[in-house]
């Protein structure tokens, strides 16, 4: 019974702070609210803050192990791809709250399966079947009836949005290839501590020079630093409750608490932002989006098992394999989650 409401608490945990993470940097990019117009710096603190929090907290404390093994062949050729698209998917992720909202944004997100599909039918990871052909489409046609029914839409968000997607979508591509070509698995906090500051050197080019002379020009940089540290150290907790959750519940279970985040982020906008207004047409478009994720999610789940039933009966019979087994490489939350 203390293990199920544990079990709970860490799912609430993390949905509470996924949902208010979505809303914080909101709050903060907002003209009409904090108003830091400065997505690549915003995102480029939040990954200096996990930086250092990292160190302390696996070297200097250490409260948490990471796991060893990583080479500098195995981190320019693996890590670095992955923290340069991490980077990317949070910097066009943030700017995308400048011109669009949370709840529409959060629509557009559903597209994602499709763009790892897509692209890992062309990095020779899937295979093209009639079922996946299906669940793709109607992934594709939710998120459409969704954006036809978007009252305030902004091309140059969807843009921003969409190239989002796509950076998160590589990212997945690099860490599934990542686990299965160099056979290297992480926890969750080891990958914060290898990509954040790869992520941190990847986002510092571009702010130099496309927000560092704005900020310089509005001649005060308009630093709130209580803020701005208080929205760095939730994102760096939304990571360490993704590492409980994966530690105390299965994929599944964490797959759908994701489902239930995504709905509570899209309803609870319309009452936390004006410039939020939901119709039934995007409501319905989302649910059928919705329903392909989860169909999308069900066949990867049944794909990963029927993988690790198989890999378990070979490392049964082959006497020479490495009995000791890794936390699995999982996905890593980032502050736009």
């Amino acid at each position: 019974m203390a293990d199920r409401l544990r079990t709970y608490a860490y799912l609430l945990l993390y949905i509470g702070l996924s949902s208010g993470q979505i809303f914080f940097n909101k709050w903060v990019l907002s003209s009409k609210e904090i108003n830091f117009p400065y997505p690549l710096g915003l995102t480029l603190l939040h990954m200096v803050f996990s930086s250092v929090l990292c160190f302390i907290v696996t070297k200097v404390f250490k409260i948490i192990k990471i796991e060893e093994g990583m080479t500098p062949e195995v981190y320019a050729t693996s890590v670095v791809p992955i923290g340069a698209m991490f980077a990317m998917t949070l910097w066009l992720g943030n700017t995308a709250y400048l011109y669009i909202s949370v709840a529409f944004a959060q629509m557009l997100k559903a597209i994602m399966p499709v763009a790892v599909f897509i692209l890992g039918v062309a990095a020779g990871l899937e295979v093209m079947s009639c079922r996946m052909l299906l669940i793709m489409s109607v992934i594709s046609f939710g998120v459409l009836v969704a954006s036809i029914g978007e009252i305030n839409i902004n091309w140059v968000g969807v843009v921003y949005q969409m190239g989002g997607v796509v950076g998160e979508a590589l990212r997945l591509i690099f860490m599934e290839i990542f686990v299965k070509r160099k056979g290297l698995k992480l926890n969750p906090v080891s990958v914060m501590y290898y990509v954040s500051p790869c992520s941190a050197l990847c986002l510092f080019i571009p702010w130099i020079f496309l927000e560092k002379p704005k900020m310089d020009a509005s001649g005060t940089w308009n630093f709130p630093p209580l803020v701005l540290a208080l929205n760095s150290l939730c994102t760096f907790a939304l990571n360490l409750s993704v590492f409980l959750v994966i530690t105390h519940t299965s994929a599944l279970t964490i797959r759908v608490a994701g489902v239930i985040k995504d709905w509570i982020v899209v309803l609870l906008s319309a009452l936390l932002f004006a410039d939020t207004k939901l119709t039934l047409i995007n409501l319905f478009g989302y649910a059928i989006a919705i329903a392909g994720v989860a169909a999308y999610n069900n066949h990867k789940l049944k794909k990963e098992a029927t993988g690790h039933t198989t890999e378990t009966a070979e490392r049964t019979t082959d006497d020479t394999e490495n009995a000791a087994e890794s936390v699995p490489l999982t996905t890593y939350v980032g502050p736009n989650k």
